[in-house]
């Protein structure tokens, strides 16, 4: 908790009480993007594994005969 409270007090000093807000804000909506921008991702992957799954037909392996002679 002490390495936070020190961190917010950097940043306060770095940008001043007025951009706060507005550096906050920002965060938020970049973090809320990456969060959409990754949901997407994975829809995706999900979608295009179960379309593989279903054109591609189950290969069933044929039984052991033993070896073969030619």
């Amino acid at each position: 908790m002490p390495e936070m409270v020190m961190i917010f007090i950097i940043i306060l000093l770095l940008f001043g009480a007025k951009k706060l807000p507005e550096l906050a804000r920002g965060i938020g909506k970049s973090m809320g993007e990456f969060k959409k921008a990754r949901e997407d991702f994975e829809r995706e992957i999900t979608a295009g594994e179960t379309e593989v799954k279903t054109k591609t037909p189950e290969v069933k392996e044929p039984a052991d005969k033993g070896p073969q002679a030619s």
